[in-house]
């Protein structure tokens, strides 16, 4: 069991397990948290779990764990790993989690919301009735085997040429939403059937769109080039891979199980394969594969959306532009200390920082858009990315607030019909096909989201730039 006192204390917000606190780890493990956050952390497994990735072959530097750490299987959710390519590195689906390239887009309107208070509640009912939510759930694009392929293999593109896109759409999607390392043939028979039907459905879990307002603005700078304004009506879009995606992970990691690739192996959850070998590879492709539908998925839904705002205000589709789309399971071939590394970022965003190739003309002085959603009746945030995430954190920060409470506690410990009463009170609006499983989001089994990224922007691996506050919240 970890106790505070095998930890190195580095800032008040920033904490190492050395390398000698076990003798398998390659190298140390560091924790972004402040005191209190660390101590309640340590009461579940996934501190252990991030000692367990530092196993890993050709694992650099130090395992990392952003502010939202939780357990999840392999990797803890809010973990940040980084494998050499060229010395011995391996791709572990445990780092990237079931469902690949889960992430978080953001759409701004030129609207303020007292333009259009009166209709949250209409715009709230015709986007869940037109976004297909809940566990399983089918949409209403039929695709056939070969378009999905194609999907698959060069992502938003195929939403272009279908009329469900826009040209800056793709500027500002990470990757411009095509993974092109991406193979179909890698993924199975089983996940494409999965996912075949659920091209533009938003899932369950704590997947969302949400409605909501511009309540601070931080930076105004930044904010000018991100285009926020105080009072903006903005949505947000939480889903990722579906069925498709968590059958990919499903696949390998019964395929790497079943090899003899791996040795000191101290976790099954953490199968992994050499990066370079025939069944990393495969993965990799499949992976990518995964995410390049999540990304066409996201993009699908953003469709929906906005002709439902056209239908209800008029007008066109150029009235809610893309601010960013990024992914937040996910594997990268990224370059830091000269290296060529297999960034591994489970439940952990990327934050790249000012003039990075990557990222469009228009960040290049700001830095990329950080999307931090929080939980639902509580505030979402918009970072902006910094050179010291490059530095420290192999461009990454946190994805969100991260759970302290796991779904079945969640069902027990919370009332359904005070957290109504709550979000009633606050003026947010609530769609969802599960009343129940409201139970599992309620802000009390999340970590405070304003403790989290005080956090980040203690240890400048993210700049503050805007705080959005939910008006209407659909879930599956």
């Amino acid at each position: 069991m970890i106790k505070l006192a095998d930890f190195h204390k580095i800032s008040d917000t920033l904490w190492e397990i050395p390398q000698s606190y076990r003798p398998d780890m390659q190298v140390p493990a560091r924790i972004y948290a402040n005191q209190k956050m660390l101590t309640s952390i340590m009461a579940e497994k996934a501190i252990e779990q991030l000692v367990n990735v530092t196993t890993l072959p050709g694992i650099v530097k130090y395992a990392l764990a952003m502010p939202d750490i939780h357990q999840g299987y392999g990797f803890p959710i809010g973990g940040v790993a980084a494998m050499d390519q060229k010395n011995n590195g391996v791709i572990s689906p445990g780092g990237i989690g079931y469902d690949i390239n889960c992430g978080v887009r953001l759409l701004a309107s030129s609207f303020h919301v007292k333009d259009i208070k009166s209709s949250i509640t209409k715009l709230t009912d015709q986007i869940y009735r037109s976004v297909p939510s809940g566990v399983g759930s089918s949409g209403n694009i039929s695709l056939s085997h070969r378009e999905l392929d194609t999907i698959l293999n060069t992502g938003v593109s195929w939403a272009i040429k279908k009329g469900m896109a826009l040209s800056d759409d793709l500027l500002y999607t990470e990757e411009n939403g095509h993974y092109k390392t991406a193979n179909a043939d890698c993924v199975s028979p089983t996940a494409k059937e999965r996912g075949i039907d659920q091209l533009g459905t938003l899932g369950a879990g704590n997947h969302f769109l949400e409605i909501q307002e511009v309540s601070e603005i931080y930076d105004e700078a930044i904010s000018e080039v991100f285009g926020f304004f105080p009072g903006q009506v903005t949505i947000m879009i939480h889903t990722g891979s579906r069925g498709l995606g968590h059958q990919v992970c499903t696949d390998y990691v019964k395929l790497f199980n079943s090899t003899k690739l791996m040795t000191n192996l101290v976790d099954r959850e953490l199968a992994y394969a050499p990066f370079d070998s025939q069944e990393g590879q495969s993965y990799f492709q499949a992976m990518a594969a995964a995410a390049n539908f999540a990304w066409t998925n996201r993009q699908i839904i953003t469709d929906l959306i906005r002709n439902v705002w056209v239908h209800i205000f008029g007008g066109d589709k150029e009235q809610l532009r893309l601010i960013y789309d990024v992914a937040h399971n996910i594997a990268k071939i990224e370059k830091y200390f000269n290296k060529k590394l297999i960034v591994h970022r489970k439940g952990a965003t990327r934050a790249f920082g000012p003039k990075h190739p990557e990222l469009p003309q228009k960040y290049q002085t700001s830095g990329q858009p950080i999307l931090i959603p929080g939980s639902m009746g509580s505030f979402s945030y918009v970072l902006a990315g910094t050179h010291e995430s490059m530095q420290h954190t192999f461009g990454s920060t946190c994805h969100g607030a991260g759970r302290t409470m796991s779904r079945a506690k969640s069902k027990k410990s919370i009332n359904l019909n005070t957290l109504l009463k709550n979000l009633k009170q606050q003026d947010i609006v609530v769609n969802t096909g599960s009343m129940r499983g409201l139970l599992e989001e309620a802000p009390e089994a999340y970590k405070d989201i304003n403790d989290v990224v005080g956090v980040v922007v203690a240890e400048n691996i993210g700049k503050k730039v805007a705080k959005l506050k939910p008006l209407g919240v659909i879930k599956g």
